[in-house]
């Protein structure tokens, strides 16, 4: 489906000489079996050309059915907004009308709403500069990406079911790779243009999207042969540097991240209960949204540049996504919790341009306190009754954290790792596995994790780290490189783990997914 730069090329198209006439784009046909007596079903997009006061006129798109209700019938169920021939970004208006749509409907995270979100409204200068500033070419991938994205709510939620089957058959699954847009540049331009908010309920939009793809394509509703075997590349990340910040930004669906549970019963079939279907189906709606925020410096000194960085903000998030407000959901306390959090921060592989690297915490060491007292006991002269009494106490006292932060190096890369561990028994979640193959159960202090004063989690199940926990390392460059602006790469792995929080259960399991990108180092003096 590339359907944007057929739509370019619109105006100056030859079919155009009959006034009012339009012209269809099939986006998905199926044609019926040799033995099946159904008719052809298909979704168009369909352009007409309107008449106006100007020379050129004006045009409207729609969304038309054909086959779904009753043989040949068809169906229009979206018009948009007419655009103007003669301006000099005629479609402007499409994709302003397509964008608005995506957002005005996106699912919230539970609890998480500002009564004034819904206010929210699409500025079309950042569209703009955005359209004016990219060839067709490169701008038709976010075109399709924003299409799929629209079509979604069209097909699923406004047609019959039929119409929702056929749109993830026939339209998502040949064009899945649209959403796993890790190096869609426009995508990141566009992001960066419209915010965080927009960003943030277009990318709940695609979670929603893949969470109901991936349940799908895990039942087996004949999606399997159509896709790829690895689902675990959809989703979205990029990184920018701003204002003295390297800022890594990632969002992943649940069920798309990498599974590393443990089943010890894995070769053979295992039945799921229906309670336990109930339950996965509650944590496929889910979401992974990291924020990791690297602060900067360069200081150069008569010999050479020194580079400094220090975690700034580490934020992470499991959104919920669905539409239930009224809070009644049985498993609205069940969702994944972050077990482990692995960041690198370093110049780009294989440069020679890096002297020396200097990591800014030591391993850690426990401290403890020892408190010994000591009574004698005996007797003076031929008494019976003793007239001291003795007993020895020792008292020892350790310092705990739930979460152990390292620091380590791999080449010029500096690693930071945060490992949360059970101060109890002392057990890595992350890596956690039940005893006697698969037969144990997690641990009851991980229960009612999002609530109470010693919980490790935000109420609403997140984590913020600030720059105190980490430490910060420091890179050192030759006097050469000033004046040139480097690459420095950043990435980070992120590990969710789910033990039962408010039900019982002995479902658990762990997942994880992995971002790099680049970033901007300018070493310029005055900057």
């Amino acid at each position: 489906m590339d359907i944007w730069p057929c739509i370019c090329e619109l105006p100056i198209t030859q079919e155009w000489d009959e006034s009012p006439s339009q012209l269809v784009f099939p986006l998905a046909t199926s044609k019926p079996s040799r033995h099946s007596s159904s008719s052809t079903q298909s979704i168009q997009l369909i352009a007409n050309r309107v008449s106006g006061s100007d020379s050129d006129g004006s045009l409207t798109f729609s969304v038309c059915l054909s086959g779904f209700e009753a043989a040949d019938a068809e169906e229009i169920i979206w018009v948009s907004d007419a655009c103007p021939l003669s301006s000099s970004q005629p479609f402007l208006p499409l994709i302003l009308q397509l964008i608005q749509e995506i957002v005005s409907r996106s699912p919230t995270a539970h609890g998480s709403t500002c009564p004034h979100s819904e206010l929210l409204n699409i500025m079309p200068d950042p569209v703009s500069w955005i359209l004016d500033s990219h060839s067709p070419e490169s701008f038709s991938g976010f075109f399709n990406f924003i299409f799929l994205t629209h079509l979604f709510w069209l097909c699923v939620f406004d047609a019959p079911s039929a119409v929702g089957s056929f749109y993830f058959h026939s339209l998502l699954a040949p064009n899945i790779q649209v959403f796993a847009s890790k190096h869609a540049l426009v995508l990141r331009t566009f992001f960066i243009s419209v915010g965080v908010d927009v960003e943030l309920r277009f990318m709940r939009t695609l979670g929603y999207i893949l969470a109901k793809w991936l349940i799908l394509k895990e039942v087996g509703v004949g999606l399997q042969s159509l896709t790829p075997s690895s689902s675990h590349n959809l989703g979205f990340s990029y990184a920018k540097e701003s204002h003295g910040l390297w800022v890594l930004k990632g969002y992943a669906p649940v069920w798309g991240m990498t599974s590393t549970r443990f089943d010890g019963e894995q070769s053979r079939p295992k039945i799921v209960e229906a309670k336990e279907s109930v339950l996965r189906y509650a944590l496929a709606h889910q979401q992974l949204e990291a924020v990791v925020q690297l602060e900067y410096t360069v200081r150069f000194t008569d010999g050479f540049i020194l580079v400094n960085a220090r975690v700034d903000n580490v934020r992470v998030h499991v959104a919920k996504l669905g539409f239930n407000e009224n809070g009644d959901d049985y498993y609205a306390g069940e969702k994944h919790f972050p077990s482990r959090i692995r960041l690198w921060v370093g110049p780009e592989t294989g440069s020679s341009y890096v002297s020396g690297l200097s990591l800014g915490r030591s391993t850690d060491n426990m401290e403890r306190e020892m408190e010994t007292q000591r009574i004698l006991k005996g007797s003076f002269g031929k008494l019976k009754v003793p007239k001291v009494k003795a007993m020895a106490r020792t008292t020892t006292r350790t310092r705990m954290k739930n979460w152990r932060w390292d620091q380590d190096a791999e080449g010029n890369a500096a690693l930071f790792d945060a490992v949360l561990c059970d101060n109890t028994t002392g057990t890595e979640v992350a890596t956690w596995k039940p005893s006697g193959g698969g037969g144990g159960r997690p641990e009851n202090r991980f229960r009612k994790r999002y609530a109470g004063a010693n919980r490790s989690f935000t109420k609403s199940g997140g984590l913020v780290f600030g720059g105190d926990e980490c430490g910060g390392v420091g890179w050192r460059l030759g006097k050469e490189m000033e004046g040139s602006v480097l690459k420095w790469r950043v990435g980070c792995q992120i590990w969710l783990s789910y033990w039962p929080n408010e039900v019982s259960s002995s479902y658990f399991e762990t997942r994880c997914v992995e971002w790099c990108d680049e970033v901007d180092l300018p070493l310029i003096s005055g900057n």
